[in-house]
């Protein structure tokens, strides 16, 4: 058994006998192991309870600092409750300061456990401001969870209605039998097809989708429905996961991210550390947050829009 975790597969980090075995041999649970992760950490994300208790008590430091966080904050960040039980019972604090505000035991609050930790006397809970945010992801997460599928395109727009929408991409009206024909087969002319999107009216502004391929997220749509605003779009490419954008008055701002993906750091403002907890596995939900909409479900992004319309011919990429 080698002295270290490189050959850690994601389940191997709830096989205890695996666990136990590396650390006879020596391997550190506080070694940095994935990208500034301690085993510790990566434990308390992937993990069982016994092998969180079982790294925990090798740990030189149950409470050491990696990356911005904990493992503690490893733990309620990936909604692994039962390991974070396992840590605050080893000695990690729950309140201590870390990721912009966003200790553990705070963070928690906001998650699907709010009392997994007694709230000292002085340590803040959430805001109204932050439990109304709570209540809003929430809200998108349960509107849009049907969405199962791949191979559909998005972009919310923040401030504008369908029809402003329309005239800024100069579109036309689609006929029905355009839109049949591509529901017949949705790959006969790319081209033509990539050229018909849908735009949804929503509280808070309106929805470009494009439930067959990437049309709604390309660069040229972004600018053009962005100017003197912004909007957030995806491409949820069958191949690669998910493709996200971003544009802000005519520019784009952000190209090839990860909606959805949970990724975050200390250096990202409160709201943002936030925003990735509570949407992590929900790309279309963190699109429609960052634009500030509101859907009561997900018709305006893999359903029947409001309106189907056709982009004029162009480059649409530049």
């Amino acid at each position: 058994m080698s002295a270290d975790w490189s050959d850690m597969g994601w389940d191997a980090w709830r096989d205890l006998g695996t666990v136990r075995a590396k650390l006879a041999a020596g391997a550190s649970p506080d070694a940095d192991v994935h990208y500034g992760q301690t085993a510790l950490q990566l434990a308390a994300e992937r993990g069982s309870a016994e092998v969180v208790a079982a790294l925990a008590a090798r740990s030189a430091d149950v409470d050491a600092v990696a990356e911005g966080r904990t493992a503690l904050w490893c733990a309620v960040y990936a909604d692994r409750a039962d390991n974070a039980r396992v840590l605050a019972e080893a000695g990690a604090n729950p309140w201590r300061p870390m990721m912009n505000g966003w200790p553990p035991g705070r963070l928690a609050l906001a998650g699907p456990t709010p009392d997994l930790f007694p709230r000292p006397d002085g340590e803040p809970g959430l805001t109204d401001e932050e439990s109304a945010f709570v209540a809003r992801a929430r809200g998108l997460v349960a509107a849009l969870a049907d969405i199962t599928d791949d191979g559909h395109s998005v972009t919310c727009v923040a401030g504008i209605d369908a029809a402003e929408a329309v005239r800024r991409l100069e579109a036309t009206p689609a006929t029905d039998e355009e839109v049949e024909d591509i529901y017949e087969d949705p790959f006969d002319d790319m081209d033509e097809i990539l050229k018909v999107i849908g735009v949804t009216d929503v509280p808070g502004g309106c929805v470009v989708a494009q439930p067959w391929g990437y049309g709604a997220d390309m660069p040229g749509v972004q600018k053009a429905l962005s100017a003197g605003t912004r909007c957030y779009g995806l491409y949820a490419n069958p191949k690669s996961g998910n493709q996200g954008s971003a544009a802000v008055d005519g520019d784009i701002v952000e190209w090839d991210t990860h909606p959805g993906g949970g990724d975050t750091d200390e250096s990202e403002p409160a709201e943002e550390i936030l925003r990735a907890y509570l949407l992590q596995g929900h790309a279309e939900a963190e699109l429609c947050s960052r634009a500030g909409l509101l859907l009561a479900d997900s018709r305006s992004i893999t359903g029947t829009p409001d309106l189907w319309v056709k982009l004029p011919d162009g480059d649409h990429w530049s």
